[in-house]
């Protein structure tokens, strides 16, 4: 038993060491000039003082340099995220200070209107994927880029859609075209659904996430009977099935890729199943301006 009560202290006393370690050397890299902290006198140590950092932070120092002494203190989500704010930590550095701390990763502030634009290479990469239809699209199912095989894929215009309401599951809400162009748009409903059910259970409590699912629920009565089916789905490359404009069905193989070291930019590279699926992707996009 003496063995057992022995083994957890120590383990808290490591990770409290690291995040004290973490806290110091960010200070003394921090140059007090440069934020305004003006000093009188000889400067015996390197960056800011802790002093400075609990000042900043707006909290005690003692409770600051217990922190950073590697004490196995009991620290909260709105305090840490001060002290990092402090130390001009930025999100991967935030992160991992919430680790150490046992504490839950706060969830980053995304813009809740519209996504950050794509990048001209990843961009390039869509287009050079033509006649595939390609797209690049967050957790959230908002759709970051795509290419003109899959505007015309899915029949709508979505240069002429508002960026903050080019998402795949609003869009199958409250657009017709775009609704049109699934063969199975229940089946596709429900599918995302599951999938974005499954993402939210690691951003539980993330404003962005609570604003998203309002919207959808507010967008259409049928959302919320699918979502109260509480189905969990993970990703899979699997075929769908879209009417193109002539009411042809076409049967696509969904491939999907994770774009940034996040893993929250998703791109999804839809290919024929058969030789009579790429040629009616050809067909596609002849009809008008090719890619």
């Amino acid at each position: 038993m003496h063995g057992t009560l022995d083994i957890a202290p120590h383990h808290m006393l490591s990770r409290a060491q690291e995040l004290g370690e973490m806290l110091r050397r960010r200070r003394e890299t921090l140059d007090p000039g440069r934020l305004g902290l003006g000093r009188a006198g000889r400067v015996r140590t390197p960056g800011l003082r802790r002093e400075e950092v609990a000042a900043r932070a707006d909290i005690g120092i003692t409770w600051y340099t217990k922190l950073e002494q590697g004490r196995p203190i009991r620290v909260s989500p709105r305090v840490l995220l001060s002290v990092a704010q402090a130390l001009e930590f930025n999100e991967v550095e935030t992160e991992h200070l919430f680790r150490l701390a046992n504490l839950p990763v706060p969830p980053r502030l995304d813009s809740p209107q519209v996504c950050k634009p794509l990048t001209a290479a990843s961009q390039h990469i869509l287009d050079q994927l033509c006649p595939y239809p390609a797209l690049i699209q967050t957790q959230r199912y908002n759709i970051r880029g795509f290419n003109e095989a899959y505007r015309r894929l899915v029949g709508v215009d979505l240069h002429a859609i508002p960026a903050e309401d080019r998402n795949c599951i609003y869009l199958s809400l409250v657009n017709p075209a775009w609704r049109a162009s699934q063969a199975d748009p229940d089946e596709m409903l429900a599918n995302m659904a599951a999938l974005f059910r499954a993402s939210m259970a690691e951003h539980l409590d993330d404003p962005v996430w609570e604003r998203q699912l309002q919207r959808y629920m507010s967008a259409s009565d049928q959302f919320r009977i699918v979502w109260d089916r509480y189905q969990l789905k993970g990703i899979e490359n699997a075929v769908k099935r879209f009417r193109l404009a002539d009411g042809t069905i076409l049967a696509l193989q969904s491939n999907n890729w994770w774009a940034s070291p996040s893993n929250d930019d998703r791109m999804i590279v839809y290919t024929p199943v058969d030789e009579i699926g790429a040629e009616r992707l050809k067909t596609m996009m002849k009809r008008k301006r090719a890619c």
